[in-house]
């Protein structure tokens, strides 16, 4: 009885491991953004005024850690990310137009890599919400 259970949990370990991977179309398009930086800008038709909208940075993994939204008087808000080992978004920081962090969002993933749970705290760190993800995968 030992033996087989050794033998499947074993025998699934793998199968756990390589569901917590990143599919070869998302390394695909990581490594075209690998260290870059892409500015979006808006011009206004009649005075040809030109400003920037926003800005998204990649780190050397290809994977956002950063995007910016401004208007024609600044920023209006800033978003980090930040990964685990397995290159999923596990927190994302919202910040206002004054550069204070106003949300901060941790993530949990099944097996399989799909979102399981999303934490939402309070700049002082205290939990408000949990958003529960749930698949219903239909043929």
């Amino acid at each position: 009885m030992k033996k087989h259970l050794l033998f499947i949990l074993f025998g699934l370990l793998p199968l756990a491991i390589t569901a917590q991977t990143v599919s070869p179309e998302t390394l695909a398009k990581r490594a075209k953004r690998k260290n870059l930086t892409v500015k979006e800008w808006n011009t206004d038709e009649k005075s040809k005024y030109r400003w920037l909208d926003r800005v998204t940075v990649y780190d050397s993994e290809g994977r956002k850690i950063e995007q910016i939204e401004y208007a024609t008087y600044g920023m209006k808000w800033r978003e980090t990310y930040e990964y685990d080992a397995n290159g999923f978004l596990v927190k994302q920081v919202e910040y206002n137009d004054r550069n204070k962090p106003s949300r901060i969002i941790k993530f949990e993933f099944n097996a399989d890599g799909t979102k399981a749970k999303q934490y939402n705290y309070l700049p002082n760190g205290k939990l408000y919400s949990i958003k529960v993800f749930e698949y219903d995968f239909k043929d």
